[in-house]
């Protein structure tokens, strides 16, 4: 059986968005998710100053055997399971989860894309993505993750997202 590492991100901006993480972490775990490892709770001010309120953002790392659609099915049962509705693009949430990464694989059918294509664009994503996996690189472009990080730096105009010191387990 094939054990396939993989990054999965979660955001919440929604009630308790510290409990709702804490259950995404929970579920993910009995996928089951192994050697799983999680980042730093990191906050954000939502993407393109939409008025609503800041995100928790995670980034969780993780062995599974699940196939990559396999693991989204699940991943979207999670988040409806949390009570996810999803009304509007880029909208508030009490979860999200995004597959990030799955292992090496480059995928870009109707349903997956991986990796995760706006996670170049996505600081609350890069910044726990080298905190887990600092020897990372970009499985397209080959760029390191601190290579990735800092073209963000140069190129965007949002704010570097606040880390907080939330249990990470």
């Amino acid at each position: 059986m094939k054990q396939i590492p993989v990054h999965i991100a979660l955001g919440s901006n929604l009630g308790c968005s510290k409990k709702f993480l804490e259950e995404a972490r929970k579920a993910l775990r009995e996928l089951p998710l192994k050697k799983m490892k999680c980042s730093s709770v990191l906050k954000s001010p939502p993407l393109l100053e939409m008025k609503q309120p800041d995100f928790l953002n995670q980034l969780i790392w993780g062995i599974t055997s699940l196939e990559a659609e396999d693991l989204l099915i699940k991943c979207q049962a999670i988040e409806k399971r949390l009570g996810r509705i999803r009304e509007k693009h880029w909208g508030p949430r009490t979860i999200d989860i995004d597959i990030i990464t799955y292992g090496r694989q480059v995928s870009d059918s109707n349903t997956l894309k991986i990796p995760h294509p706006e996670m170049e664009k996505r600081a609350f994503v890069l910044i726990p993505l080298r905190e887990l996996s600092p020897e990372w690189t970009h499985p397209v472009s080959g760029l390191s993750i601190d290579l990735l990080l800092e073209q963000w730096k140069q190129l965007s105009s949002e704010p570097l997202p606040e880390v907080l010191a939330l249990e990470r387990v």
